[in-house]
């Protein structure tokens, strides 16, 4: 005779165990449940940031190569040598950065396992951590993993300055770090050197490390500058630079991505990356190592192309009644959504999904107070031309309240 044993569901308290603190008080990404959204209602996706257009043909092909040679195996754990070499030439190249490829390199599942990898190994429980709000949602929920605190400063539109006082004030012998998103998502700000200097003083002052987010590093306009903190005075041995493929070369699902640092720094996170996920694709390394090889051309093109899709897209927002905070970097701009009379941006949001067909993020997803972005809404036009314009003829219809 079989035995069945039928065991009850335990009650709602008693579950509670099973959650751990430190994930309580998370939520799913915004940003992924817009394009979920969009796709429910056949809404056009300007809410998240990965182009609808094709990668570069080389790359594509360098791909395929590798996969057909089969480089289908385990790469280094920190990365195929011929990536990391690439790398170690493009930095010589670009910035004038040397870097030792077998001590200062680690090669993660893209620039978000890059971030939490890093974190988990140079933050301590009770540390505090530096952010600039609003925030790309992912750093939040990453400083709260490691048992850290963060500390906020804001960035004040319309040209999304910080007020330095309030940057000194977030500083403390508690300090580990600051994280630095430069160009800047979701506000499109290029920090100046100047900026830059003083945050590296801080850094210097208060003995912090600065975490360096530069993964939109050639999107830029109107003469702006990309300046890693890593060049600066005092900075090469407290800097902790990270990159990806993602968004320089249009493949944002490959998930291949850098983090720069001095060698001890980067023994540790070796080992945490170790254990978070092996290795990154040892194809798409091999493709990578083609890509950073790409000469200047590629990357002039690659700003002037997003300039006009930038030129494009903000005076359709404006038409459609969103007042905008034109970007100097990056490929998303950030609007003040007052003028139409909805109580929050998430109820804007959703009417412009299932009203008007058009996704955007709601400000709030940017800030550790919902209230503080309740009036903000960002697009992204890191797409086709015909995406964007099909996007305006369905914002046109749109009608203040």
């Amino acid at each position: 005779m079989a035995l069945h044993l039928k065991s009850a569901a335990p009650e709602p308290a008693a579950r509670a165990r099973f959650h751990s603190t430190r994930t309580a008080a998370f939520t799913e990404s915004v940003i992924r449940e817009m394009t979920r959204l969009a796709m429910r209602h056949q809404a056009i996706n300007l809410a998240q940031g990965f182009p609808d257009f094709a990668a570069p043909e080389a790359l594509k092909d360098a791909a395929r190569q590798a996969i057909t040679a089969d480089v289908n195996q385990y790469a280094i754990t920190w990365g195929a040598k011929s990536f990391r070499d690439a790398i170690t030439a493009k930095y010589q190249r670009t910035y004038n950065i040397s870097l030792d490829p077998e001590a200062e390199i680690t090669v993660c599942c893209g620039a978000t396992e890059c971030m939490i990898a890093t974190l988990l190994a140079v933050v301590e429980p009770g540390d505090e951590v530096v952010v600039f709000e609003p925030f790309y949602e992912n750093y939040g929920p990453d400083t709260k993993l490691c048992g850290a605190v963060p500390k906020l400063v804001k960035l004040r539109p319309p040209d999304w300055s910080f007020d330095p006082a309030e940057l000194r004030r977030a500083f403390s012998s508690r300090t580990k770090a600051i994280i630095l998103n430069t160009p800047n998502n979701p506000t499109g700000k290029v920090f100046s050197r100047a900026e830059l200097e003083m945050i590296g003083g801080l850094c210097q002052e208060f003995n912090a490390l600065a975490i360096t987010d530069e993964i939109y590093e050639h999107i830029l306009y109107d003469g702006a500058e990309h300046i890693p903190m890593m060049t600066l005075p005092g900075m090469r041995e407290r800097s902790i630079l990270i990159n990806s493929m993602s968004k320089t070369y249009s493949v944002t699902g490959w998930r291949v991505g850098w983090v720069l640092a001095p060698p001890d720094i980067t023994d540790t996170i070796r080992k945490v990356h170790d254990f978070l996920t092996v290795g990154a694709a040892a194809p798409l390394q091999e493709a990578g190592a083609a890509a950073l090889a790409f000469s200047d051309d590629y990357y002039r093109k690659l700003g002037k192309d997003y300039a006009a899709r930038r030129d494009a897209i903000v005076p359709v927002l404006e038409r459609a009644g969103f007042v905008c905070y034109p970007p100097r970097g990056a490929y998303y701009v950030i609007t003040d959504i007052s003028a139409f009379g909805f109580s929050d941006d998430i109820a804007f949001v959703r009417h412009l999904i299932e009203k008007v067909g058009v996704a955007a993020v709601p400000g709030s997803s940017f800030y550790a107070n919902p209230a503080d972005g309740a009036q903000q809404i960002r697009f992204c036009f890191c797409k086709k031309y015909e995406t964007l314009e099909a996007a305006g003829e369905r914002l046109s219809t749109l009608a203040r309240l």
